[in-house]
């Protein structure tokens, strides 16, 4: 099977991690028939940098042309002088609301052989296993544009939603969560905000067609310290745009480090992007050091989620996995073990299991 992909490298870390996950899903490729055609473009510090704008118009293009996109990480300190419209993140926030990617899915997963690296207790996170969905294209971030009045002394931000918005992210949770263990957490702040009062509104009316799903409602900030009380209790939360920001950063913790977050933006006929939820991290582009595996799972999600390649999805997770429990880690998660291996040695080692492995199917498969 053939297969187009947009290839964002984006700023700072995004490059290294980027090559690595190419690599991955080249080693895929090879296992199990595929080919993946990756087609290079620009956004974020490095469009502004060579074509003076965040989101070119040629990116744009090639990520059209696409089945998916793969996207690094955008920003950086070097950028943060620029006028508001020139800042390498509306590049980020332009690219989802040109290729109408409303949905962020954000799952957390406590991998055993990482509780030592969360500021949790292991008791706590042990068996964590959620998915966050987020609204990605409406509410604050996209409101009027955000101005100051009276010399500066005011500031306004609209926080916009239409029902229509909320309903197709509402029925994302819903969706997701009677594919999982059939529990939706609907996330807002409903004594407060009319936005969200309706957000509930919209939650009642899909819960009817979905009776098998269990339906909370919970107010944000009781939310946020649910997490770090009992992260066990939440299979999917559906929620707003900044509500979801916040919320999948803080989920991070559990895991240990942003670099093992992958995430998908998707929109309603398959086309996704796929990012890990981690920055650009500047500070430590170039020097070997970069975690890659949220980027690599964000591969696998690609596979999952756009091309329905389930089996080959599940082949690069099982690797990471494997990886992890052998007690590889790069530094964030190292924790001192003598085993801390840079980014590209922990590239090689995720594809040297999933060669394994398909070594091991080819063995078994011929002697069936």
């Amino acid at each position: 099977m053939k297969r187009k992909v947009a290839v964002l490298p984006g700023d700072g870390i995004g490059k290294e991690v980027m090559e690595g996950t190419m690599k991955v899903l080249s080693a895929v490729a090879d296992r199990f028939g595929h080919t993946f055609e990756f087609h290079k473009g620009r956004i974020g510090g490095d469009a502004i940098d060579q074509d003076g704008m965040p989101l070119p118009d040629e990116t744009l293009r090639i990520c059209k042309e696409s089945d998916a996109a793969l996207l690094g990480a955008v920003g950086g300190p070097k950028w943060e002088s620029l006028p508001g419209h020139l800042r390498p993140e509306r590049g980020l926030l332009g690219i989802r609301k040109e290729l109408g990617l409303f949905a962020n899915l954000r799952p957390v997963t406590a991998f055993d052989s990482l509780l030592h690296a969360s500021p949790l207790k292991p008791d706590r996170i042990k068996g964590v296993d959620m998915l966050i969905v987020r609204e990605l294209t409406g509410g604050l971030y996209f409101g009027t544009p955000s101005e100051r009045r009276n010399g500066g002394d005011e500031v306004v931000d609209t926080l916009h939603y239409t029902r229509s918005e909320i309903e197709r992210i509402v029925e994302q949770g819903f969706e997701a969560a009677s594919k999982r263990r059939q529990k939706l957490t609907s996330v807002d702040k409903a004594n407060v905000l009319e936005s969200s009062r309706m957000w509930r509104e919209v939650v009642e009316e899909k819960a009817k067609a979905y009776p098998d799903v269990e339906v909370e409602h919970m107010l944000v900030d009781a939310a946020a310290m649910k997490m770090v009380q009992n992260p066990s209790h939440f299979d999917v939360i559906v929620t707003e745009n900044l509500f979801g920001d916040i919320l999948s950063d803080e989920a991070s913790m559990i895991t240990g480090s942003l670099g093992m977050l992958p995430s998908a933006s998707l929109r309603s006929d398959g086309f996704g992007m796929y990012e890990p939820v981690h920055g650009s991290a500047p500070d430590i582009a170039g020097k070997n050091l970069a975690n890659p595996l949220a980027m690599i799972l964000s591969g696998a999600m690609m596979l999952k989620y756009s091309f329905e390649m389930h089996d080959e999805a599940e082949a690069i997770e099982k690797a990471v996995k494997e990886v992890l429990d052998a007690g590889y880690y790069t530094s964030d998660l190292a924790n001192g073990s003598t085993k801390a291996l840079g980014t590209d040695a922990m590239i090689k080692k995720v594809i040297y299991q999933l060669e394994e492995a398909g070594a091991t199917a080819g063995i078994m498969e011929a002697y069936a």
